[in-house]
This record gives C-alpha cells, structure tokens and sequence, in this order.
C-alpha cells in the first residue's frame, strides 16, 4: 500500500529498530521516497544502542525522537547530516519522570550547530527550568513547549 500510494507521506515512529530490517519489501533498497521512519531515544543508553544502527538502516528520511526525555543525552556522536529532524519532548501522564530544560537547551544546540530542524515538542508533567520544578497540567504542555521559541526548521 505504501509502495502504491506515493501520493502520500507515511511517518513511522519505533523504539525498536533493531528490528527494522525484518519483512521490508524485496524493492525496498534505501527506502522509498515518501516513507520517514522515526526513532525514538529516552536515555543516554539507548540513544548508543539505537542510534548507531539507525544510522545504518536503509532509510531515506530519518528522524531522531527524544521522548520521553528522562535525562541528558548526548548526542554529539550520533548527530550528522543523515538526520534530518529532531524531536524533543518530556513525560506526560501520572508518575512521571522529570524533564529538564538544560537537557532540551542542549540538545536544540546541537541541532542548530549543525542545521537540524528541531522542535520542543511538549515541557511534560514534571519540568524542570531554572533549578525550580513545575507541575505542568496535560492541556498545557504543548503551549508551554511553544513559548520557549526553540522550534527550528532548516
């Protein structure tokens, strides 16, 4: 179907790209031109584990999601001119982790050094910004993630 439909753009978030490669199509080669396919990284351990076989994979459009964002990672060594987006966004629901506003800042940095678009998705439930923590309702999450003015498209 989506082969058939390249009228359309599908976007496909997985936490589990090591997977990826099972059941493409025989036609796939590096992907096809109308396919993203997203991978998600909540933790310094799993941005190592899954971003160097990400960067691997047969896929043309590649976009890297940091959430939820459960503590700093560094994405210096995985960042380059394959990665066309990045995500940012922290813990939403009940008994979430904290989400920090340095951790964002830093990675948006990094985006912006090598001019990759970026966008705070959501502050999460538990924020933290300027040593203070925040207690953030569902509703607001988005439009407090807006308000820093971090969203960058290259």
């Amino acid at each position: 179907m989506i082969r058939e439909r390249s009228d359309l753009n599908f976007l496909m978030i997985t936490k589990r790209i090591d997977r990826f490669e099972i059941g493409l199509p025989s036609d796939w080669r590096e992907g096809y031109d109308n396919v993203t396919i997203c991978c998600t990284v909540e933790n310094q351990d799993r941005a190592d584990y899954r971003l160097p076989i990400y960067k691997e994979a047969p896929i043309k459009h590649k976009i890297i999601i940091c959430e939820p964002l459960l503590e700093r990672i560094d994405l210096k060594p995985h960042i380059g001119k394959w990665v066309e987006h990045v995500t940012v966004g922290g813990e939403s629901g009940t008994n979430v982790r904290i989400c920090n506003y340095d951790w964002i800042k830093e990675i948006h940095q990094l985006c912006m050094e090598n001019n990759i678009s970026f966008w705070f998705k959501q502050t999460g439930a538990r924020f933290v910004k300027d040593g203070r923590l925040y207690n953030i309702p569902r509703r607001m999450q988005h439009a407090q993630a807006r308000k820093a003015g971090l969203n960058y498209k290259k």
